[in-house]
């Protein structure tokens, strides 16, 4: 699980360098601009600040991969807040950037892949409390 996670935050990585450098030409005003541009077309609100917040996802996923192949025992042990705290973020980025910011016809994908996180969620639960 901790390879899929750390290729998973690679990714992410590489997206975000990758938006950066071919659509953004590494100009953090236009990623702003269009950040915004975004944000005001769907609610209405002419504001990037989301592009902080996906530098934050960004940086939080980096320091999660060091930190659980760092020290894993601590990773394990972390409080259960923090763990609910992170899913409910991430839970927040995937839908928005899969229901929220896509085309109609994305948009059904993104509510499938919704769906399927939160049964995923939800399951360790359920088979946590039959037994």
């Amino acid at each position: 699980m901790r390879w899929v996670w750390t290729l998973s935050g690679l990714c992410l990585l590489l997206h975000i360098v990758f938006a950066l450098h071919f659509v953004h030409h590494w100009n953090q005003a236009s990623v702003y601009v269009e950040t915004a541009r975004q944000t005001a077309e769907v609610f209405g609100v002419n504001w990037g600040g989301g592009m902080y917040v996906n530098y934050a996802l960004l940086s939080l996923w980096m320091a999660e991969i060091a930190w659980w192949w760092l020290w894993p025992q601590s990773y394990q042990r972390r409080p259960r807040w923090l763990t609910v705290s992170w899913q409910a973020f991430l839970f927040f980025i995937f839908f928005n950037a899969t229901v929220v910011f896509v085309n109609e016809t994305l948009r059904w994908l993104g509510v499938l892949g919704t769906m399927f996180l939160l049964w995923m969620w939800w399951r360790p639960k359920r088979s946590l409390e039959k037994s």
